[in-house]
C-alpha cells in the first residue's frame, strides 16, 4: 500500500504522514515515511540548489529533476512494498502534476513520464490557502514558496486532481491534532484497518 500526502507547503503533510504511520505501527502494522524531494541523493542535492536560487532552471528541467529524484528511491520503493510495508510518501507524483500545470507544463507529459513510479493508492489532499501557508513559515521560503501566484496555481491543480475517487481532501487549516483524526477516520474508513 503506497499512502501519497499532498498540499501546499505547510500543510502539514510531514506531519500528518509521520502521525499516520505512528498509528499504523501502533497497530502493529509496518509503516515507513518516504519523503520527496529526497536531498539526500545526487539529484535531490541538485534540486535544493535550484530552489535556493544557486541554479537556474526552467520549469521543464526542474519537474524532470523532481521525477527523477523518484525513480532513484524506485528500488527502494519497490522492495518495501514487497516487504508488506505500508509506505506513506510526503510528496510523491501529483506534486509534479501540480507545481508543472501551474507552470503551463503539459499534464499528459507530467504523467506519462511517472507511469513506471509505483502509483499511489490513495493520495490525502490536506487542503490550505496560499496565504496560510505563508503565515506558517514567513521566513526562510524557497523560491517556488515565495510565488504567491504559483501558489494559488499549485492549490488549484490540486483541487482539480482531488476530483479522483482515490483521492482525500482534507481541511488543513484546522490543528495539526484536528487534522490527524480526520485523517484517520477517512483513511481508516476507506482502507478498513
Amino acid at each position: 500500500m503506497l499512502i501519497a500526502f499532498e498540499g501546499l507547503d505547510q500543510s502539514g503533510k510531514e506531519t500528518q504522514s509521520k502521525r499516520f504511520r505512528d498509528r499504523l505501527r501502533s497497530a502493529g502494522d509496518k509503516a515507513r515515511v518516504v519523503s520527496f524531494p529526497d536531498y539526500g541523493t545526487s539529484i535531490g542535492e541538485e534540486i535544493a540548489r535550484a530552489l535556493q536560487g544557486e541554479r537556474e532552471y526552467g520549469p521543464d528541467v526542474m519537474q524532470l529533476l523532481y521525477v527523477a529524484n523518484r525513480y532513484e528511491r524506485k528500488p527502494d520503493i519497490d522492495r518495501w512494498q514487497h516487504a508488506n510495508i505500508i509506505l506513506l510518501c510526503d510528496r510523491y507524483v501529483a506534486s509534479s502534476i501540480a507545481y508543472g500545470e501551474a507552470q503551463g507544463l503539459s499534464v499528459a507529459w507530467l504523467n506519462s513520464m511517472q507511469q513506471f513510479l509505483p502509483q499511489p493508492d490513495l493520495t490525502v489532499f490536506l487542503d490550505i490557502a496560499p496565504h496560510t501557508a505563508l503565515k506558517r513559515k514567513a521566513t526562510g521560503r524557497d523560491r517556488y514558496e515565495r510565488d504567491h501566484a504559483l501558489q494559488v496555481g499549485v492549490r488549484d491543480s490540486y483541487v482539480r486532481q482531488a476530483a479522483n475517487p482515490s483521492w482525500l481532501r482534507v481541511d488543513g487549516e484546522r490543528s495539526p491534532d484536528d487534522v490527524a483524526e480526520d485523517v484517520a477516520e477517512q483513511l481508516e474508513a476507506r482502507l478498513r484497518l
